[in-house]
């Protein structure tokens, strides 16, 4: 019986897209004339589905303009990578993803992230053979909504109580809560230890090596 399955976050968590994501967020509302947001209200949505993330943005929009500025940050991402620029992985990612590879883990995706964009996570930092499964906000309800958890479970016929999600928001730690899976929480992403431990964290680490020793914690003898 495996009981080591670990679901990892994308944004904020293994890949650094603060700059990237505030920067498309910023062209997308600029493209219809509208004040582009603050980093710290870009950030507190960050883990959303793109369009109810817009919306939480920009509650008084007309519906109809949802689509658009989401049609807007998408294009904004495209020219990003078209120019050559790609989030960079945190210090550190790489090496614990290979460790716990090494070590027997088995590891999943939960992204808010388009299925495109987890194909350009994949490739372009090489962990294709890494990760056995990845389901995102094309795959039905996004975060909070277990649902992106529960496909990574059923993919690999995992039960709750062995599976631990590791993300940075409090989306990450609800989803995580709802899906009975142990939330394991980041320090160096989009939302505070504060915001993650109200959502239901179970621990939240402030540094990939004590994340590392939290995980080994996790695993029985």
């Amino acid at each position: 019986m495996n009981r080591k399955f670990a679901i990892f976050d994308l944004d904020g968590t293994l890949v650094d897209s603060r700059a990237s994501i505030s920067e498309a967020m910023a062209s997308a509302f600029t493209s219809l004339d509208r004040p582009p947001p603050s980093y710290d209200a870009t950030r507190r949505i960050v883990g959303l589905s793109l369009e109810p993330a817009i919306q939480a943005l920009a509650p008084d929009l007309p519906r109809e303009d949802y689509g658009r500025l989401a049609e807007g940050y998408k294009q904004a991402f495209l020219r990003q990578r078209l120019e050559g620029r790609h989030e960079a992985l945190y210090p550190g990612a790489r090496e614990l993803v290979t460790r716990m590879r090494a070590a027997g883990w088995r590891l999943g995706i939960a992204t808010g992230k388009a299925r495109r964009g987890v194909e350009h996570f994949l490739q372009t930092h090489g962990f294709a053979d890494d990760f056995e499964c990845a389901f995102c906000a094309d795959d039905g309800p996004g975060k909070p909504d277990p649902h992106m958890l529960q496909l990574n479970l059923a993919a690999l016929s995992v039960s709750p109580a062995q599976a631990v999600m590791i993300g940075d928001t409090s989306f990450d730690m609800a989803m995580a809560r709802a899906a009975g899976v142990y939330a394991q929480g980041v320090a160096w992403g989009f939302h505070t230890t504060e915001e993650m431990l109200a959502a239901g964290a179970h621990h939240v680490a402030g540094a990939f090596d004590v994340l590392e020793a939290q995980l080994l914690a996790r695993v029985p003898a």
